[in-house]
């Protein structure tokens, strides 16, 4: 899907961010601002702020910002089409699609209109589980033995299902309805007639709610020693079990607050903890734990503990689950591995032992590298050769599947000292298009030499790396001129090893500059669009800090000299960045504001274009799992087309 950036426009002008906001942050007025505690960590005193006449928001706190869309992407886990759909039925419009054909758009129209319906119907249908609930007590005494309190049982939405073969047709006019079958409410057997009856009978019921809050499916426990045990919603058009994660819609604040996301394995785990102050938890929907799972968790944190029963079972749910994982493991994220002991699963564990014994646990969870390296190494005791190299066939497809990065080549070193290998052999094994003999040098203590002389390079990096690991060459220190001989002839020298090249004074970099634009000319920070503000805070340490430290002192004070900014500064962690761009020739930012305002202006143009470049390698990577990467990745390809016409036109009229 194709959304024009005109209708992106048109669509942030017509809602209101405070509205969007308050819906889930408490705002009080502040100066022309409003503040509230932010709903992306957890604080005493409030440093969120909203601005009702720039609509945006930012965090002083933890530097969060943006504006409507991506409140909605940060804090309900939707994706970039998700948030313009929902904020488009808020606002009455319909979103248009610039690539989609006629009968495309009607197809997609229908097929939103069919979900919204089924909606409805589960919707309905919960209502009357909760309402079952009530007149049923030995359902109630089931919950309240498994120590489950009203306010939780409200707050999760919990029902029963009566025992009787149509009890749904009390609460739908049609019992005959094909919406009931295509919601998985009612099965139709072909066979008999197609006679129909209730799908849950005789059950507790836990509606699945999407991130939204729309109820989606059902997950329901029998009473009685029917089987199965648990019953879930079949797949439907609203419904996906390898998508969706049961408790995720009422877990998200408290995944902000607390810092992660509790991934277990069942409804009642899911209730139970949060009963006993783990409301972050969320569970998998009767299926192993995909890549699909956690990349929506990972939308809400950065950090995920996956806890498991201890039980053989167990540890084959955390394999699934560490292969749903591999592919987002990168350096910025936390994946732990939690195994409690074999008679336990966390609903009993925590009734057994207590809320701090199982905190304890949590903060004992095995880190994604370690669980890694136990995978590899199960059923290999590494001392024979055949050991080894049995537990590196069992590791390779375990670390090809992570991301580059750190992590990465941390886990090649380890696994190369497990093995016996030196990392760039077992690089080298793993890396099959790179061949030994054009990358290892047949004797060990001289590098072959190509017709100039020179040691070869790793094409891959061009730095002397060798299969993604750094390796130590002889550097062929060399002047970039020759050196001219007693007869007139011109020979290479080597430059003299006393003599060590001069570092080159690095040149500012584009936040520098807009640093020192800006340090220098306050007033240029009302000029800023919500998109400037997310690029210049997003920047990595320390320039993001010292964006988001600069915003905080205009919103306080206003338009400040840099004299009494430089006072704000003592001590603070971004002085040295500060001081650093402001002093010396190169500082000077003489000029009208006018001018000055055009080349902020083209800096930041070219700063978000690469950080547009950046997002669409990773839409990339992912648009093999995920459908709406691509979608993404063409709004993401209009905005950069048209950052990038407006450097020309600027460049032009200069």
């Amino acid at each position: 899907m194709s959304i024009p950036a005109s209708f992106i426009q048109e669509l942030l002008a017509r809602v209101d961010l405070v509205d969007i906001v308050g819906r889930y942050v408490p705002l009080k007025k502040g100066g022309a601002n409003l503040m509230g505690l932010c709903p992306f960590h957890e604080e005493k005193s409030p440093s969120f702020s909203v601005s009702p006449a720039k609509q945006f928001y930012h965090c002083f706190g933890c530097g969060k910002s943006g504006d409507a869309i991506s409140f909605l992407m940060a804090h309900a886990g939707l994706d970039f089409v998700e948030a313009v759909q929902d904020l488009a039925r808020q606002a009455g419009l319909q979103v248009p699609d610039d690539n989609g054909s006629p009968a495309d758009k009607e197809r997609a129209a229908a097929a939103r209109q069919k979900q919204a319906t089924l909606s409805e119907v589960l919707e309905k249908a919960a209502a009357a589980y909760r309402q079952h609930l009530h007149d049923t007590p030995h359902a109630i005494a089931y919950f309240k033995s498994r120590g489950v309190s009203g306010a939780i049982a409200e707050r999760y939405g919990l029902g029963y299902a009566p025992d009787g073969w149509r009890s749904l047709a009390s609460c739908f006019a049609r019992y005959d309805d094909p919406l009931l079958a295509e919601s998985g409410l009612v099965i139709v057997n072909a066979e008999d007639g197609g006679k129909r009856y209730d799908r849950f009978r005789n059950r507790v019921m836990f509606p699945i709610r999407n991130v939204k809050g729309e109820c989606i499916g059902f997950g329901g426990r029998v009473l009685g020693q029917d089987k199965p045990k648990y019953l879930n919603t079949p797949e439907t058009p609203v419904f996906h079990k390898g998508h969706e994660l049961y408790g995720l819609f009422e877990a998200r604040s408290a995944i902000h607050e607390q810092g992660y996301a509790l991934v277990t394995e069942g409804y009642m785990d899911v209730v139970a903890l949060a009963q006993r102050g783990f409301p972050n938890t969320v569970a998998t929907l009767g299926t192993a734990c995909t890549p699909e799972h956690v990349q929506k968790l990972l939308r809400f944190t950065a950090s995920v503990v996956f806890s498991f029963d201890g039980d053989a079972a167990g540890r084959r749910a955390a394999r699934k689950a560490l292969d749903g994982a591999l592919p987002h493991a990168s350096d910025t994220r936390s994946i732990k591995f939690l195994f409690l002991p074999a008679e336990h699963d966390p609903d009993s564990f925590i009734r057994s032992h207590g809320p701090e014994a199982f905190a304890r646990q949590v903060g004992d969870a095995v880190p994604l590298s370690r669980f890694l390296l136990e995978t590899a190494s199960e059923g290999c005791d590494l001392g024979s050769a055949e050991s080894r190299a049995h537990m590196a066939s069992n590791a390779r497809p375990l670390w090809t599947a992570l991301p580059d990065g750190v992590l990465k080549r941390q886990l090649l070193a380890e696994l190369a000292q497990l093995t016996q290998l030196d990392a760039r052999d077992l690089s080298d094994l793993w890396s099959p298009d790179h061949s030994r003999e054009s990358q290892r040098p047949a004797n060990p203590g001289h590098p072959p030499a190509l017709g100039n002389g020179h040691p070869p390079r790793d094409a891959s990096n061009g730095h002397g790396g060798y299969g993604g690991v750094a390796v130590q060459r002889q550097p062929a220190w060399r002047k970039s001129a020759d050196w001219q001989s007693g007869n007139g002839n011109r020979r290479a020298a080597p430059w003299p090893p006393s003599q060590p090249r001069l570092p080159r004074t690095p040149n500012a970099s584009r936040a520098d500059h807009a640093a020192r634009l800006l340090l220098a000319h306050m007033d240029l920070l009302q000029e800023l669009t919500h998109d400037d503000h997310s690029t210049l805070c997003a920047q990595p340490a320390p320039h993001g800090a010292l964006f988001a430290w600069l915003e905080a002192q205009f919103h306080e004070r206003g338009p400040v000299a840099w004299a009494r900014l430089r006072e704000s500064l003592r001590e603070h962690e971004c002085e040295a960045l500060a001081l650093k761009v402001m002093t010396g020739a190169h500082a000077q930012t003489e000029g009208e504001l006018q001018e000055l305002w055009l080349e902020l202006r083209d800096l930041l143009n070219r700063m978000q274009i690469e950080d547009i470049k950046q997002q669409q390698k990773l839409l990339i990577l992912q648009a093999a799992q995920d459908p709406t990467a691509l979608d993404r990745y063409r709004a993401l390809e209009q905005k950069r087309t048209a950052l990038q016409n407006a450097a020309v036109s600027a460049a032009s009229a200069a």
